[in-house]
């Protein structure tokens, strides 16, 4: 390391240099991590595992060194550099560095019990009737049946991989704080969201508001709903549970009187995706090439989008049915695709990638909500134009209920992860169902005592990730509605040409995705709107008064 950070010129001659000897060591590194992680998901097979623990192990180790950390340290200290580039690869370094500065024999366990923990969720098949099923099985009875029995015994079903994670997870959890605690934070979670650019005390100032301010209209949808599920069920409304709701986790608002399936069935997804994109100007028929899209037997249920390097091998899995959800969820994942295929190549490689976990997200959300939009359902699901003129209305409260839900949902997510990083020797079983009952108003059921919150995969693999989805909700709908009033120039129509104007692509490319993370969140947002991240009109939006 150079002996001298006198200057600003010697600081940032130092700082190229160690950035161009780090990048060369981690580009091929990181990119097997990636392929291999891939290679895990898609087959499950154990070789895999050891695969990615190793390399994700050796990836972690890089950014342990304490010669490099205190290197880095020393040019913030000595005042930084000047380049703005060189200035955001710096902190993003130093983000880096600072969360492994831990023991050699920490990082490797914490690899460890990551990928076998990953393994484990993602193989997971549930009994049910004596047979193994998969998620999509499951979510289709809790869509779908009549069979209040046969529901329960479903729901049920969809908790037992948290009976057989939840030990091993905790064990995780206890481990991450120790290391957290060793870098001096208080938890891994206040570390986590540090290390995110996120102050603590404003996220939670956010969630209070989003909670103040959805309490009445989600209210007066649970009693809609109830009713409803009621006379569905042959039930009072108050004999409501969980497994009355369309998922295991009532993320997703039970179907009403828009039933979208339908305009779904028997058409492959990729088609519809593949014209949608190309007609806003976004093309992600590469990334559809080299996607893995159905299912197959050891395969994570779930879906997610991975750049396996940063120079366009961009990949999406999904297990796609043909109904709304799984439209949704691949206009979701391409909407992530389209965020890392369209960063400027020609920036560093460590600003080539989207400026923050809640910056893609935004991207991704902005676009997988068109699977319930009145316009996009007539341009490319083929539902005829009176009919999707009429159900207009119907589809735009349909998209209002989905984000409430989802939102009161998100609050239970981050909520119960601060604190189970605050206290994991706490009853968190009964925990779970405190906040399941205060933000989705939904019974638990009685007698049961069971880690049903361990079921949720992103404790495991995805932690601290939860609050980047509301945020994403909020950057969505900012960058909806600054398209239709500045790009799209206003109107009765604009909804519609957003669906189909090749200046939405443009913009999202030019103003979002093409710098990268030369700006935090809060600049990017910033320079794609013209105003900081504001709640409010989400808010009011959420409550149908937008």
């Amino acid at each position: 390391m150079p002996s001298t950070l006198d200057t600003v010129d010697a600081r940032e001659a130092a700082l190229s240099e160690f950035i161009e000897r780090l990048t060369a060591e981690i580009i091929p590194l990181n990119h097997d991590y990636q392929l291999a992680t891939w290679d895990l998901n898609v087959t499950g097979e154990a070789r895999f595992t050891e695969q990615a623990t190793r390399l994700g192990t050796q990836l972690r180790q890089v950014y342990a060194r304490p010669e490099a950390y205190m290197f880095l340290s020393g040019v913030e200290a000595a005042g930084g550099v000047g380049e703005a580039r060189l200035a955001r690869q710096l902190r993003l370094l130093l983000n880096q560095h600072r969360a492994q500065q831990i023991p050699a024999e920490s990082i490797a366990r914490t690899v460890r019990m990551e990928e076998d923990l990953s393994h484990r969720l993602n193989t997971f098949r549930a009994l049910l009737e004596g047979e193994r099923v998969s998620d999509n099985a499951i979510r289709d009875i809790l869509r779908e049946s009549g069979d209040v029995a046969l529901r329960q015994r479903a729901w049920e079903a969809s908790k037992q991989v948290g009976a057989e994670v939840v030990n091993d997870l905790l064990a995780l959890v206890r481990l991450r704080n120790e290391n957290a605690r060793h870098i001096g934070y208080p938890d891994y979670y206040r570390m986590m969201l540090d290390l995110q650019e996120i102050d603590a005390d404003e996220l939670f100032g956010i969630l209070d508001a989003v909670e103040r301010g959805t309490d009445a209209p989600f209210a007066a949808y649970r009693a809609v709903l109830d009713q409803r599920l009621a006379k569905r069920f042959g039930i009072a409304p108050t004999d409501v549970r969980p497994w009355h709701m369309a998922d295991p986790f009532f993320q997703q608002a039970p179907a009403s009187e828009v039933r979208l399936d339908a305009f779904y069935v028997s058409k492959p997804l990729e088609p519809l995706a593949e014209r949608f994109f190309t007609s806003i100007g976004l093309d992600v028929r590469d990334v559809l090439a080299r996607s893995d899209l159905y299912e197959k037997p050891g395969k994570c249920q779930h879906a997610f989008c991975t750049a396996i390097d940063r120079d366009g091998d961009i990949r999406v899995l999904c297990n796609l049915r043909s109904d709304e959800k799984w439209m949704g969820t691949l206009l979701h994942e391409l909407g992530h695709a389209a965020y890392d295929r369209y960063v400027d190549p020609e920036l560093p490689w460590l600003l080539r990638g989207h400026a923050h976990i809640m910056s893609t997200e935004a991207s991704a959300m902005l676009f997988g909500r068109l699977s319930r939009n009145a316009a996009w359902l007539e341009r490319y699901a083929g539902v005829p134009g009176d009919e999707a003129r009429r159900m207009g209305a119907a589809a735009r409260e349909s998209v209002r209920i989905q984000l409430l839900v989802a939102t009161r949902w998100i609050l239970v997510m981050c909520h119960m992860e601060r604190a189970l990083y605050a206290d994991p020797a706490q009853d968190l079983n009964t925990l779970w169902w405190d906040l399941v009952e205060r933000f989705q108003l939904l019974p638990r059921p009685e007698g049961r005592s069971a880690p049903d919150w361990a079921s949720k995969i992103h404790f495991s693999v995805a932690p601290v990730y939860y609050h980047n989805y509301l945020l994403g909700e909020m950057t969505a709908s900012q960058l909806h509605r600054h398209v239709l009033a500045n790009v799209l120039g206003g109107g009765e129509d604009a909804e519609a040409r957003f669906v189909v104007d090749p200046a939405v692509g443009r913009f999202m490319i030019d103003a979002f995705y093409r710098p990268g993370r030369t700006r935090d969140w809060r600049g990017t947002l910033e320079h794609a709107t013209g105003a900081p991240l504001d709640p409010g009109p989400y808010i009011r939006e959420l409550a149908g008064d937008d």
